[in-house]
């Protein structure tokens, strides 16, 4: 026994490596094992080495002496020390054995026969190992923030693994002898074994310490989780139960906010701007160096050539005039390139580079393993199929193929996911610390470098270029893969068919200059359709803005037919581009097919010899569709470079801007000694706006003393606002100084207002102080404006605080200066904006020298006449220069500039400025709820005593319609299925058909054209070892392209098919967008004022704008994906289930559990992209907010709090952009696991009936099941693609089916020359704005005859708009009637309607186009019309003069026109209309009194037998009518002639009273 026991011994013994003939034998048979001798070294070794390679690094925090040990002893860790130190014991226990078999007292006299060295060795190696274990276990548990480590996880598996080879050599052994030979080692090696898969299990669990349950699953994930993505798991839950939103959203790890990528960033870009400073400098001394060298040459030159040649002096200075002229155009180049080039550059890429290093390199790592394991694949299926045809070798080795196919896909899916992951986080991460730096960046940019770009294009920056970096960071390691992969390819390929496969590369490289070609040819298309979509927008923009004024003059038709033709033209240009890219997309399909197709034909026809085997062309074809990712994806990705390069350009000049001088105004405490104590002193100083232009404030010596209000007056243009911004460290300074002591409060002449609470608005970052902010409130007016918002001091103020009046907005811009308890205030005519008792309150209350300011230091720009004796002192500036400087009564007996000023405005204007009843008339954007405020905030500050409006007491009860702008509605869950429908009905029936027969046709050809192939590699083995018949060759090549039918043409047929079925679908989308938009449109312009009223245009222009464009690109995009994916993944399932019947039974539950995983996926990120989109746009309208109020934040030095709440807002992107990336890879990693299943049964299955199967259909199946990962994938990723696209539909039908006003034109049509006399009458009339609200217009009865000439007066808001809203039917009305010449006007058609009536508005309103356009938008007069009408508006000579005359371009708005020119446009408007009514909605603000008188001249001549309604707001200009309305709340309280109505002492003689007019004074006029 003994001696079988020292052979047994022999026969284990590793050492004696004479194992090696044997191996063949080991693995020669239908049960194979590995050899002892394996087992016991290279499995031991392998999970040892890897574990003693990576120990270093969970070593290195036990050495530092930092103290991390707060981490309690927790349960986990206490059992996984637990689990080693048992291992350990059974190591000893192994190495006891030994010992004691060799030496101990039971051993035979020294026996020759030892213990083999394996059995010394393994023992310590293990012993040396698990101490080591315990020493790295306790590392991990010091090391900050970790939770297990991916390196012991790892280990444990690597060395289960490795064990289970001896664990069934073992088994099989003791089976087979019936007993157990060794059995200490039996037993011990099983106890290890149990406690390894224990300590796996232990590895696999996070130690979460219990304080850092935390805002964040991914800091506590294992690492198992972290492969899978698994930490996600409870969001997804979550999103699919209800909708996400933003509350639900995680907290960003250290690593990820804002604020750290920011710091990292501008740490880098320090040192980069630095370098590139000193290049580019070194650039211009070089440049300048050579300049001056070529002007001493010229110079020489000059000299000699003249003197020389004797020439007369005529021609020599034609000669010099010649040059000068070309050196001129030269320089104007030279200038031109410098302008471009005139900044550092090229430090912005290595910035990013060395701030995001790690992430990199790390991905790149990923992508490196990835890339080579894809070639694996291929390998593998070429054994499987050598391995279905030689039906000799062994089951088990089919077994493994499976099984290592199923292993490669795995580990491949995990490395790309977490390369994916990597990738996208490092975009993110790239357009954050852009974002952060143009924002840190607009925050100190000086004005000369702001003024290069506007606010949009740097909003713009953060918008689009930081997106377009984030998008190339996505894909950028391609740069240096996709040439991998295409050499590994090559390489392959060339090991299977040799030379030939330089023929496909000719296909290939030649499908180069072609796509090259079509990409620049759609990018011209593109451009093009740019320019359209640009232009129909400014259309569009215009109509909405100017809506009320289309509806006015009935013009909607002739705007509509404008905007239809700019559609028109861009859906020709979709058309063709639609068309490009079906040809693009046509030759792209045939480029795989073609490829395959040429290598093959040239393999089997250069010789005989060559048979195309299944190994081969299965392994050949999966090589190739390898081969067609990295060839599609380089072009594009340099196009993508391209653009980036653009952008890069354009962040590099921003970025590198100069920055604002911070030593222009000195505070300095020391300098009041020289002189007494001063508070703003500027010595001598002159100003410019740029460093090189003239300066605009010359010589100025300031010195105010604190606690005194000095004004600063003088002409328009004389520098009063320069001055500000120059004592605000705005202006260059060419020479002189600024000293400032102590803290400045600004309030700019527009006031600026941002997008936050009014509280806030006020505060402005100081903290809330009840009493305080109580004073201010009451001493800046506000308390009335207060009482009547809906939610007082907490209402949100919207964007350029678009729900406050200017004079609000100018209060609230004053109240923050005063809450802010500065020292010094500098006020840019903060009273002009504001009623003139406004006005007076707010000087008395808080600037004037009783007011909330009286002791601080004061210096206020004023054109109000009137406070100016009651200033310390004022500053007089002419052109830039102080005139003069002293007190009011000093001043005036100087008889200087000053009086002069005084002289012009009227003596009397200073005694009482003519009350203007509302300097904003109401504007057809303010909607008319606001508009209501505004009229009771009005009555409320001048509490009138008369007024019968009485205070809204319960605001609750008029919520109801108060609430201004409805909110946007977000959709949520999922899209309903009548949408797609809408949509396909869109395209037409019969094209939607169409395209799916065609596409489905497609994918069978496509199928048949695979088998074919198979069925060509099976006379590989008919004729094996024979010559190939060469009449079968010729089918087989052929009919590998044709099917079966001709030679060639079939497979084109099929790829005829795909193009045809691009075509269709373009046609067909294209069609759809058409109608889609034109409903649109046709909607919008008849849907009724009060929608407008209530919607912000922004809204509706989005329609038009995103979702459009959604329509037209997005839509059809996604939907052509989606077709041919899910015909792919049905056309694979069909081949897979061919080949293997079994597999049918699979699909099943295969389906069930991919409908699942997408269901879950598409709820989720759906509502997290529309979280992304939602959280986004404040991103940008807080940094144009910024931009706009630059000079007010530099100007409190508020910069920081800016800085942190722009991180914070970026960092609530972050919030739902990062989960977005996450779920992608949760999704994918799923997917492909799935993907991966469906593979490895696919061969398991062809491993089951191998004997039934040809090879050509394994390799088939397998080759298609490779492919099916991805296809899947994009599967689902297109479905909820589609499902966010489709939205937009949605959100155009939305708007396409709001109700409608009354008909344009109805059958009961008024005679052609109605109305002849012009009569007017109202039967009681009453009006309300929208159903819900109050009555605006409370029974209205009168009658007002022909040619009559009638006043219409009243407080703002008793009626005088809604009056002529009603005679045009802007609002229908809710009891009564009007009737003109006995026709009741709601019986006719608005546009017969509103074009016989005419109309003046408030606000001149232009469109861009023609002057004549503007004038007769229908083309219905002759030119001499129009110039008639132009003579009488005094007009002629300007137009004249212009150089297109009528032709002349309005720009959009007018805006290159001024007031007066446009207001006298509207005048000839309705000179031209020559309608018998005309209604005046006088125009206050906008024109001086020149303007006005010439407009009241050429309405009373021209108009003189016209009913003329005028509603006036100076009662001046209707002093001379026929009778006077005079309106309060909505009835008529008098209706008389101005004489008797000041007789009566009523109404109209307390409003006249107020405005200055007297009886006498009147007859005067």
């Amino acid at each position: 026994i003994r001696r079988a026991a020292g052979l047994h011994r022999l026969w284990f013994n590793p050492c004696v490596f004479a194992c090696a003939p044997q191996n063949a034998s080991y693995l020669d048979r239908e049960d194979p094992d590995l050899p002892v001798c394996v087992e016991q070294t290279v499995l031991v070794w392998i999970p040892l080495g890897f574990l003693w390679l990576c120990a270093p690094w969970n070593l290195v925090s036990l050495c530092r002496r930092t103290q991390v040990n707060t981490k309690h002893l927790s349960k986990l860790y206490i059992c996984k020390q637990a689990v080693v130190s048992l291992l350990l014991l059974t190591a000893i226990a192994g190495l006891a054995i030994t010992l004691g078999e060799d030496y101990g007292p039971s051993a035979d006299t020294p026996s020759t026969l030892k213990n083999p060295g394996v059995y010394y060795a393994n023992p310590v190696l293990y012993i040396v190992t698990w101490i080591l274990l315990l020493l790295c276990q306790a590392g991990v548990r010091r090391r900050e923030g970790a939770v297990d480590s991916a390196t012991l996880f790892v280990f444990w598996l690597l060395l289960v693994l490795c064990d289970i080879f001896p664990f069934q050599t073992l088994l099989r052994e003791a089976l087979k002898l019936g007993e157990i030979r060794d059995i200490p080692r039996f037993c011990l090696f099983y106890i290890s074994f149990g406690l390894e898969l224990i300590a796996l299990i232990l590895s696999a669990v996070a130690d979460v310490p219990p304080e850092a349950k935390e805002r964040n699953p991914e800091a506590g994930a294992a690492f198992l989780s972290r492969i899978t993505f698994n930490w996600f798991q409870s969001m997804v839950i979550k999103g699919y139960k209800q909708p996400l939103v933003q509350e639900d959203m995680w907290e960003l790890s250290e690593a990820d906010s804002t604020a750290h990528i920011n710091e990292r960033f501008q740490h880098f870009m320090k040192t980069e701007f630095a370098a590139a400073k000193v290049r580019h400098q070194h650039r211009l001394n070089k440049k300048q160096d050579e300049r001056r060298d070529k002007a001493q040459e010229d110079l020489k030159n000059g000299l000699s050539n003249g003197l020389g040649k004797g020439v007369s002096q005529d021609m020599l200075m034609m000669e010099e005039k010649g040059k000068k002229e070309d050196e001129k155009k030269k320089k104007k180049k030279d200038k031109e390139k410098e302008k471009e080039e005139n900044y550092p550059n090229a430090w912005l890429i290595t910035t990013i580079y060395k701030t995001f290093k790690g992430v990199l390199l790390e991905s790149a790592f990923f992508k490196l393993l990835q890339d080579l394991l894809a070639f694996v694949s291929p390998q593998l299926l070429k054994l499987m199929i050598s391995f279905t045809q030689d039906k000799s070798s062994y089951a088990w080795e089919g077994y493994l193929y499976a099984v290592l196919l199923l292993a490669v896909a795995i580990l491949q899916s995990l490395l790309l996911q977490q390369y994916f992951q990597r990738c996208f986080v490092l975009g993110m991460k790239v357009r954050t610390a852009l974002m952060a730096a143009v924002y840190k960046k607009a925050l100190v940019v000086s004005n000369e470098a702001r003024k290069e770009s506007t606010v949009g294009e740097t909003v713009n920056l953060m918008s689009a270029d930081a997106q377009r970096f984030n998008d190339v960071t996505n894909f950028i390691h391609l740069l240096w893969s996709c040439p991998l992969q295409i050499i590994v390819s090559i390489v392959f390929l060339w090991f299977e068919l040799g030379p030939s496969v330089l023929a496909g590369l000719a296909v290939m490289v030649l499908m180069v200059p072609i796509n090259g070609l079509l990409a620049t040819k759609a990018r011209k298309i593109q451009i093009e359709n740019m320019k359209f979509k640009d232009k129909r927008l400014k259309i569009m923009n215009e109509i909405l803005n100017g809506i009320k004024i289309l509806k006015l003059y009935g013009w909607e038709p002739s705007f509509q037919a404008q905007v239809e033709g700019i559609r028109g033209k861009e859906l020709k240009v979709m058309r063709k581009f639609a068309y490009l890219s079906s040809v693009s997309t046509f030759i792209f399909s045939c480029a795989p097919a073609l490829v395959s197709l040429a290598t093959f034909a040239v393999f089997v026809g250069v010789s005989s010899d060559n048979v195309l085997t299944a190994e081969k062309a299965f392994t050949s074809i999966s090589l190739f569709n390898i081969l067609r990712f990295p060839l599609a994806m380089l072009p594009m990705l340099i196009a993508a470079i391209v653009q980036t390069s653009v952008s890069r350009k354009r962040l590099e000049k921003f970025l590198g801007g100069d920055d604002i001088d911070s030593d222009i105004v000195r505070h300095d405490p020391s300098f009041s000694t020289f002189t007494i104590d001063s508070a703003v002193n500027v010595c001598d100083g002159s100003f410019a706006w740029e460093r090189d232009a003239e300066p605009l404030l010359k010589n100025l010596s300031l010195d105010i003393k604190p606690g005194r209000l000095v004004a600063v007056v003088g002409a328009v243009g004389s520098g009063k606002s320069s001055l500000m911004s120059a004592l605000l460290g705005e202006m260059h300074c060419t020479k002189g100084f600024i000293n400032i002591q102590g803290s400045l409060a600004f309030v700019p002449q527009q006031a600026w207002i941002q997008n936050a609470t009014l509280r806030d608005n006020i505060l402005f970052g100081s903290p809330h102080e009840e009493d305080r902010f109580q004073d201010v409130i009451k001493a800046c007016a506000l308390g009335p404006d207060l009482e009547l918002l809906p939610g007082g001091d907490l209402t949100e103020i919207g964007e350029k605080g678009i729900n406050l009046s200017g004079g609000q907005k100018q209060r609230v811009s004053l109240a923050r200066a005063a809450y802010s308890q500065a020292d010094i205030y500098l006020l840019d005519d903060p009273l002009s904006a504001v009623d003139s008792h406004v006005g007076k309150h707010l000087f008395d209350k808080v600037i004037g020298p009783n007011g909330v300011l009286k002791e601080k230091t004061r210096i206020l720009v004023t054109h109000g006449v009137s406070f100016l004796p009651y200033v310390d002192e004022i500053v007089v500036l002419v052109d830039g220069v102080v005139s003069e400087v002293g007190s009011y009564k000093s001043l005036r007996a100087r008889k200087g500039a000053f009086s002069e000023f005084i002289d012009t405005y009227d003596a009397a204007d200073i005694e009482l400025i003519p009350e203007r009843e509302d300097t904003l008339p109401d504007s057809p954007l303010e909607d008319t709820v606001t508009v209501t405020l505004k009229r009771e905030s009005k009555q409320s500050e001048l509490l009138r005593k008369n007024s019968s409006i009485k205070k809204v007491q319960d605001v609750g009860e008029s919520k109801k319609g108060q609430r201004l702008i409805e909110k946007e509605t977000m959709e949520t869950g999922q899209v309903k299925f009548s949408v797609y429908l809408q949509y396909l009905r869109a395209m037409g029936w019969g094209y939607s058909v169409m395209v799916f027969v065609v596409y489905f046709i497609q994918n069978i050809a496509f199928i048949g054209q695979n088998l074919w192939l198979s069925d060509w590699t099976n006379d590989a083995v008919v004729y094996y070892n024979m010559t190939y018949p060469n009449w079968k060759r010729d089918t087989r090549v052929g009919v590998f392209g044709v099917l079966g039918v001709c030679k060639f043409f079939i497979f084109f047929l099929y790829r005829l098919f795909v193009f045809l079925g691009t075509l269709l679908l373009a046609n067909a989308s294209v069609n759809a967008s058409g109608i889609l938009h034109s409903r649109l449109l046709r909607n919008i312009l008849r849907v009724p004022m009060v929608f407008f009223d209530t919607t912000p245009i922004g809204r509706v222009v989005n329609r038009f704008a995103k979702d459009i464009f959604t329509v037209d690109e997005a839509i059809p995009q996604s939907f052509r994906s989606w077709i041919l994916c899910l015909l792919g993944v049905l056309g694979t399932l069909f081949v897979i289930c061919l080949a293997t019947p079994f597999f049918t039974i699979l699909i099943v539950p295969l389906a069930v559990v991919y409908y699942f995983v997408q269901r879950f996926y598409v709820a989720t990120s759906r509502q997290l992209r529309r979280l992304d989109s939602v959280s986004r746009s404040p991103i940008y309208s807080h940094f144009s907010e910024t931009v706009s109020g630059l000079s007010v934040i530099r100007a409190y030095g508020h910069q920081d709090r800016f800085l942190k709440h722009n991180e914070i807002t970026i960092d609530g992107n972050l919030k739902s952009v990062y989960p977005w990336i996450v779920s992608n890879r949760w999704l994918a990693i799923r997917l492909e696991f799935l993907g991966n299943l469906v593979v490895f049964f696919s061969a398991l299955f062809a491993v089951i009936s191998r004997d039934s199967l040809d090879s050509g259909l394994v390799g088939l199946s397998i080759s298609y099941a490779l492919n099916v990962t991805q296809t899947l994938n994009w599967l689902v990723r297109m479905t909820s693609e589609l499902e966010t696209n489709i939205v937009a539909v949605e959100r155009v039908s939305e708007y396409s089916e709001l109700e409608n006003e009354a008909k344009w034109v109805t059958d009961t049509r008024p005679p052609e020359d109605w109305p002849t006399k012009g009569k007017l009458r109202f039967e009681n009339y009453k009006v309300r704005y929208r159903p819900g609200l109050d009555l605006v217009l409370h029974g209205i009865t009168c009658d007002i005859g022909s040619t009559e000439k009638i006043g219409i007066v009243g407080r703002t808001g008793a009626g005088k708009s809604s009056l002529t809203n009603c005679l045009f039917r802007i609002i229908e009305a809710a009891e009564g009637r009007i009737l003109i010449d006995g026709v009741d006007i709601s019986l006719i058609g608005l546009h017969d309607l509103r074009n016989r009536l005419t109309i003046i508005p408030q606000d001149p309103v232009l469109f861009s186009g023609s002057l004549r356009m503007n004038l007769d938008p229908f083309d219905r007069f002759s030119d001499e019309d129009i110039w008639r009408v132009l003579e009488l508006s005094h007009l002629k000579e300007y137009v004249a003069g212009l150089q297109e005359g009528l032709q002349h371009e309005v720009a959009e708005g007018g805006e290159n026109l001024s007031v007066g020119q446009r207001q006298l446009l509207c005048l000839a408007r309705a000179l031209l209309r020559k309608s018998r009514i005309l209604i005046l909605d006088e125009a206050t603000a906008a024109v001086d009194l020149e303007t006005d008188d010439l407009i009241q001249t050429t309405i009373r001549k021209e108009f003189s037998h016209c009913t003329v309604l005028t509603i006036a707001h100076r009662l001046h200009s209707i002093m001379d009518s026929s009778r006077v309305m005079v309106l309060d709340a909505g009835k008529i309280v008098e209706f008389d002639s101005p004489d008797n109505l000041l007789e009566k002492q009523g109404h109209f003689y307390s409003m006249a009273k107020d405005a200055g007019i007297t009886k006498d004074e009147n007859t005067a006029l």
